[in-house]
């Protein structure tokens, strides 16, 4: 226990040794996040790890799965639970991943082999104290297809919780995994979440996300392209009415043949402010490698501040990358052709919204998304999309202009 609180401090001290993420942050000026104390406990406060660390895992089958919840306050599992896992980079988010070892009590740790048939696991994670670092490491290895439905809800304290979480997701040559993370949090909590993924040859990974916003929500994803024919497929789709989220995206295609795609929808009202941040590299000697980037923002309400900014650094020449944004309200003519059905302008308003985003996200997630019993189109099919609308936007009135 000693050697754990050595490292937790350690990790502490280098936290407040960095420069926190502010306005003077290219990265983070438009929505600064709080303050580093708030993402750790009281110095010297007793840490009390809850039962599997707040993860809950439900199967359908769990051939070839190997589950593993580490307690991070002892030594030996400490160590597995952080193996082979790389260091905080020097980057703009280093603070945040420096906080979250110095507060990390647990995680879970999945290795998923190949099998006849595509592994399918649903992953609940609800808070277990106000200030946590949730942990979550998946290993898909080489020739395994995994289908992951992540989902993460918080109960709704007055005074919120902050939830500084990391993932690691690495995917061995030729294996696939198609990704749904849903996360729902309350109107007070402060949220950041990390997720790194790596992906080797001819691997091809597709994550869609489905966010609401809060008095401070963070999604930041960092995917590296390793091996030939690496392919990764992104859709984000943010729902705010009067709350914050920034939804960043790094890509790094390292070589040849990769192809990386990113898609968001910021459906927003009030005064909600929103970034949508896409960035990608392309490496010298990437030969064929493909970039597309398309970031989308609707007003719904009032006047929600936007920020819509895909951006490429493109460093060898035969390349494919293609970049844009766009920024409007509900489409008029959509509007109109669902109200001669006989609708009333709040139910029809609220059928486009839903539609959008349900498109959004099934272009992301591709073929699953034609089998009937897919878990994911289940949940797209049930009732949350329908319901998040609601929570946040209630009956839709005609929007001001002016």
């Amino acid at each position: 226990m000693e050697q754990v609180r050595v490292l937790r401090e350690s990790a502490r001290e280098k936290a407040q040794a960095l420069v926190w993420p502010g306005r003077r942050s290219e990265h983070f000026r438009a929505l600064p996040p709080p303050p580093l104390e708030r993402w750790l406990a009281p110095a010297g406060a007793a840490a009390a790890p809850a039962a599997r660390h707040g993860w809950q895992l439900q199967e359908q089958g769990m051939d070839g799965v190997d589950a593993r919840f580490l307690d991070a306050l002892q030594p030996a599992e400490r160590a597995a639970l952080f193996e082979g896992l790389p260091k905080p980079d020097d980057d703009r988010a280093a603070p945040f991943a420096w906080a979250h070892r110095a507060l990390c009590t647990g995680g879970l740790r999945l290795s998923v082999a190949a099998g006849a048939a595509p592994t399918v696991l649903h992953l609940q994670h609800g808070a277990t104290s106000a200030a946590e670092a949730p942990m979550l490491v998946v290993d898909v290895q080489e020739g395994a297809q995994l289908v992951l439905l992540e989902t993460h809800t918080q109960a709704d304290v007055a005074e919120g919780i902050s939830q500084n979480l990391v993932a690691h997701i690495r995917l061995a040559r030729g294996s696939h995994m198609q990704h749904l993370r849903v996360v729902t949090p309350a109107a007070a909590d402060r949220i950041a979440h990390h997720v790194h993924v790596a992906l080797a040859a001819d691997a091809h990974y597709a994550q869609a996300l489905a966010c609401v916003g809060s008095s401070y929500h963070l999604q930041r994803n960092t995917v590296a392209l390793q091996g030939k024919g690496a392919e990764s497929r992104h859709a984000g789709l943010v729902l705010t009415a009067g709350k914050a989220l920034d939804y960043q995206m790094y890509g790094d295609l390292q070589v040849a043949h990769t192809r990386h795609q990113v898609e968001t929808l910021t459906l927003a009202s009030g005064n909600a402010k929103t970034v949508a941040n896409a960035y990608a590299r392309i490496a010298p000697g990437a030969d064929e490698a493909d970039v597309f980037q398309r970031l989308n923002g609707v007003a719904l309400q009032g006047r929600p501040h936007m920020q819509l900014r895909p951006h490429l650094e493109i460093l060898h020449d035969a390349v494919k990358a293609v970049h844009g944004a766009t920024w409007g309200m509900l489409p008029e003519d959509a509007l109109f052709y669902a109200r001669q059905r006989g609708l009333d302008e709040p139910t029809a308003r609220s059928l486009i919204i839903e539609g959008m985003a349900r498109a959004a996200l099934s272009r992301c997630l591709g073929d699953t998304m034609q089998q009937h019993d897919s878990p994911l189109l289940q949940w797209l099919d049930g009732p949350w999309l329908h319901d998040a609308v609601e929570r946040q936007w209630g009956v839709l009135e005609e929007p001001a202009r002016g």
